[in-house]
């Protein structure tokens, strides 16, 4: 049993070291990421983030391994002029040392930093001494039941900072522009983009080298390193960034990365902010039934309420909470919109090389609709779906099952 320590309202598991075991063949899935003290401060923020194993006994963790990677990813705000910038703090496996010095930030007076974690993994960890934790506002979860991938430090300090700038008329969120179909350019928030675990992971890559040392993705780094592996988060948000705007002639909301000389560079906490302010209805907000907010696999409104200040989301209501709702814009509006785009998704590359981007939407929609218990209302391993079970609702969910089908493959 991993010991934990609860710090207030927010839960934060601590690992407990434990005498290191002969790694299995399977990569262990669950992994921890000891904070360093002062996490939101520039010498916090360029300190590296150490991976190591929850539970050694399931074996090592490490940074270069594709099913292990921690990706860390930081938003800072200039409260005084609104403006924004972006810093991708290491991570390197626990003991080792950086293939290359990580760049110290320089921050404006009295900057407010949100940090936002993701993982390749099944269940990240937020480590380190409570002191580190409590200064960061860090939170994984509710009490000992984690978010699985997804953790954050002062996120909704830095949302409410945000907010507050962009009322002040100091910060200014883009418009999410015109797609190449005449729709609207879609967000983080767009029913044709989620998944059951919206909002989730982060943009952030990192260099690896052949003897599994990380650095920072930055331009001088990969001229001194070589020919470094990139190492990417498996997320939401780069799926967006990376390859769904591109695809549609769209643009997305950039900030300077204070890793790398101020080049423009995405984040998840931009993508939020300009989803929240230009996402159209349907909005897709984490429901009851996101597998990350259940706790012991049912529904937890604390849980949800905690992930969603995270992702500068409101509080659950009766209407934006509903699994089944959820379901039905899935179905609806979401295979609507890659149908409708099918032409301009179909040969754009996705994040796995060997499938089109198209049928990597279209899978990851139908397994959307599985996952949530959209099509077997009562066989759904997710009890707020289950409770609201619609013989309508599921035979149209089923038939939404068989366009996708037919979009991916014909």
């Amino acid at each position: 049993m991993v010991a934990a320590v609860s710090l207030g309202a927010v839960g934060i598991a601590v690992a407990a070291p434990r005498t290191p075991a002969p790694p299995p063949a399977t990569p262990n899935p669950g992994c921890t990421l000891k904070v360093p003290d002062d996490p939101l401060s520039a010498r916090g923020l360029a300190t590296p983030y150490q991976l190591s194993a929850t539970d050694p006994r399931l074996g090592a963790c490490h940074e270069p391994v594709d099913a292990q990677g921690a990706f860390a990813e930081a938003a800072i705000l200039d409260p005084a002029t609104g403006k924004l910038s972006v810093y991708h703090p290491l991570v390197v496996d626990a003991g080792r040392r950086p293939a290359a010095p990580p760049v110290v930030p320089a921050l404006p007076r009295g900057a407010v930093v949100g940090l936002w974690f993701g993982f390749n993994g099944d269940t990240l960890t937020l480590g380190g001494s409570p002191a580190a934790l409590r200064a960061g506002q860090c939170v994984n979860g509710l009490g000992r039941s984690l978010f699985g991938q997804v953790a954050f430090c002062g996120a909704q300090a830095f949302f409410d900072a945000a907010n507050k700038a962009v009322r002040a008329g100091k910060l200014r969120i883009p418009p999410l522009g015109r797609a190449t179909d005449g729709r609207p350019c879609p967000s983080v928030r767009d029913f044709s983009l989620v998944d059951q675990d919206q909002s989730d992971n982060v943009t952030t890559t990192y260099l690896a080298t052949p003897d599994g040392r990380t650095a920072q993705a930055t331009a001088a780094n990969a001229r001194a390193l070589g020919k470094p592996a990139t190492l990417a988060n498996g997320s939401d948000n780069r799926l967006l960034d990376a390859f769904v705007d591109p695809a549609l002639g769209c643009t997305p909301f950039t900030a300077p990365d204070l890793t790398d000389g101020g080049r423009p560079t995405t984040s998840l906490a931009l993508n939020e902010l300009q989803a929240a302010a230009g996402q159209r209805a349907p909005v897709a907000l984490v429901p009851q039934g996101d597998p990350m907010t259940l706790v012991d696999g049912k529904p937890s409104q604390a849980k949800a309420n905690l992930y969603r200040a995270g992702v500068d989301q409101p509080a659950l209501d009766r209407r934006s909470a509903s699994t089944r709702s959820y379901c039905r814009n899935l179905r609806t509006s979401g295979l609507d919109r890659l149908t409708a785009d099918r032409r301009l998704l179909r040969a754009a590359p996705s994040p796995d090389g060997g499938v089109g981007l198209l049928k990597f939407l279209t899978d990851r929609l139908q397994g959307s609709l599985q996952q949530l218990g959209c099509t077997h209302p009562a066989a759904s391993a997710h009890p707020d779906a289950a409770a609201e079970p619609d013989p309508a609702d599921q035979a149209a969910a089923t038939d939404a099952v068989r366009t996708l089908d037919t979009l991916k493959n014909g």
